[in-house]
């Protein structure tokens, strides 16, 4: 099933045509109407008709996240304030905010892009939608629920948390797809089960679409199993428009990102030097189809890898591996080096062991992880809960070199967030 079959399954020599005209025309407008990039491009000796083939994208110069905010409030935006038809801020938590400009064009294409995102999972307008993910300056809800409107979905903008609303209207209206992050889709199984409820058949869902958190396939197993639903990886950033940048396909093989809107990288995030497909690395996107605030070679500090080959669903547009963390996420303890994600999939695979953890460096360098595990495991004898507890401390160790001290805790005993869950809290005086 296709939203625009023609753009989704063109040729790669019709891709790279449309990408270069596009690259050409973005950088055209940045070095008429941006200071900003004007100095940037004239100090890398670029200008537009220097650009012959979508490989010298790798003369541009790179945007970073510092960058956006040392433009703060709206150095970045190109176009007239009275064309601008939207501006959200990132999520970022200190300091002053990203500040992200749309025209009315811009947003009808990331729209648009969410509409290919749904209907290539299998969503028709005979669904029903129900978007959990916060609505505000937050790109997360709006994009998506747009997204979800032109297919034709009856959309319920529920927003985040509040599970008691959320299950009356799931049972009320038979949702039947629902967007959130991974934890909150674990922790909202649990308040089903605790209501006497059994997920997998007493809603009516049968697809749920999981972002703004990393997670490993093992959690995904997790949320499949407790809703009895297919769970699809949604990936998006504010600085690109929000989600939809990039989805799975139902083969579920990989991440498709739009590449007629999108320029794709990975590259190696020490040396900045493009890492052929296969090698994991940090992605950069160029946005080249945007009106407001086009953003040249965004280094989104997400780690990654492309995969080659064509996809078995027919799309032919660039796929990369399920994201494997931040190049920030990484935590060093006693001199290894550990990405949270290492750790979650050790847990999630162990019986008994329930949905929701947390990782608490302290001391001068020590690793706590509390680890919630399931009601039944939990009420049952000593014996096993040390076959678990040493099963944990076992495996982890082996995977990351590093012996951690190993909590086990009830079911919903740990915070859980309505928005973006933090894993990793570190209390160290080193």
């Amino acid at each position: 099933m296709f939203w625009e079959e023609k753009i989704e399954t063109a040729t790669r020599e019709t891709l790279n045509e449309l990408q270069l005209n596009r690259l050409r025309e973005t950088l055209g407008k940045l070095f008429q109407k941006s200071p900003f990039y004007q100095n940037k491009l004239k100090e890398a000796g670029i200008t537009p008709d220097s650009i012959h083939s979508l490989d010298d994208v790798r003369r541009l110069p790179f945007t970073t996240s510092a960058d956006l905010r040392a433009q703060y409030p709206d150095k970045m935006n190109i176009v007239p304030r009275e064309e601008l038809f939207r501006l959200h801020t990132s999520s970022g938590t200190t300091g002053k905010p990203k500040a992200l400009f749309f025209t009315r064009k811009d947003i009808e294409i990331l729209a648009n892009n969410f509409a290919r995102c749904l209907t290539m999972v299998g969503c028709t307008k005979s669904d029903i939608f129900q978007n959990m993910m916060t609505y505000g300056l937050f790109t997360g809800a709006m994009m998506s629920h747009y997204g979800a409107e032109k297919i034709g979905m009856l959309a319920i903008p529920a927003g985040p948390g509040n599970s008691e609303r959320q299950l009356m209207l799931m049972q009320d209206f038979g949702t039947t797809v629902i967007h959130l992050t991974p934890s909150y889709a674990l922790y909202f199984a649990n308040f089903v089960e605790k209501k006497g409820l059994d997920p997998a058949n007493d809603l009516s869902l049968k697809i749920i679409l999981v972002g703004a958190e990393s997670y490993t396939e093992e959690t995904r197993r997790k949320i499949e199993k407790a809703f009895g639903a297919k769970v699809y990886n949604c990936y998006g950033l504010s600085e690109m428009g929000g989600p939809g940048v990039g989805f799975e396909c139902s083969a579920q093989n990989g991440i498709h990102l739009w590449e007629d809107t999108y320029l794709v990288e990975v590259i190696n995030p020490k040396t900045l030097e493009p890492l052929p497909p296969g090698e994991t690395g940090e992605l950069v996107i160029t946005s080249i189809n945007r009106e407001a605030m086009p953003i040249i070679r965004y280094r989104t500090g997400d780690l990654t890898s492309i995969i080659p080959g064509p996809c078995p669903c027919g799309r032919t547009h660039i796929r990369v591996t399920r994201f494997k963390g931040r190049v920030d996420d990484m935590i060093v303890v006693k001199g290894a080096n550990i990405y949270p994600q290492q750790i979650e999939r050790i847990l999630m695979l162990i019986p008994g062991v329930g949905r929701n953890y947390l990782i608490t460096l302290h001391g001068l360098d020590e690793m706590l992880i509390q680890v919630e595990l399931d009601a039944e495991t939990f009420d049952g004898e000593l014996r096993k809960l040390e076959n678990i507890k040493n099963s944990i401390t076992t495996q982890i160790r082996g995977e990351v070199q590093v012996k951690p001290q190993v909590e086990l805790l009830p079911p919903g005993s740990l915070p859980v967030s309505e928005g973006k869950t933090k894993r990793v809290i570190d209390k160290r005086n080193i």
